[in-house]
């Protein structure tokens, strides 16, 4: 028992490194403030702070980071929200061109650098090759397009 007095720094490192192998695996930011708490709580230790001063540093400066840097963390490297478009999704309201005429059942666009196989919005219009078209919405690997104004 007195060796954990002594050495209780240690322990916390212990912990401090236990909680970045987590964080390592879960990328979450979660389990890497516990580790900051833990390593504040190990300075609290070494410095001959009691087990309750350890214990409250350690909530403390987890709780703050928690509550502070890491929602700050998240907006700066996890961008993407909920209104952000990705996938297919992204190419509704893009602009391309016909490269095989467009009717309401065939055709051939190019958007972006890609090929997709595409069909008229409205079923009875045909859009000619050359001609500018913006994608209205996909259905499964087609895209629904409309003549560019």
């Amino acid at each position: 028992m007195e060796w954990l007095r002594e050495f209780a720094w240690l322990a916390w490192i212990g912990a401090a490194l236990l909680l970045g192998l987590v964080e390592v695996a879960s990328l979450d930011f979660v389990f890497v403030m516990l580790m900051v708490g833990a390593l504040a709580a190990s300075g609290t230790a070494f410095f001959g702070g009691t087990l309750v001063a350890q214990v409250l540093v350690f909530a403390g400066v987890s709780a703050l980071l928690l509550m502070v840097v890491r929602p700050i963390a998240l907006r700066k490297l996890k961008p993407a929200g909920p209104g952000e478009l990705t996938n297919a999704d992204a190419y509704v309201g893009r602009d391309g061109e016909v490269l095989e005429t467009v009717t309401g059942r065939d055709g051939l666009i190019k958007v972006i650098g890609e090929t997709w196989s595409a069909r008229s919005y409205d079923p009875d219009k045909t859009v000619a090759v050359g001609q500018k078209i913006r994608i209205v919405r996909i259905d499964g690997a087609t895209a629904i397009v409309e003549e560019a104004s």
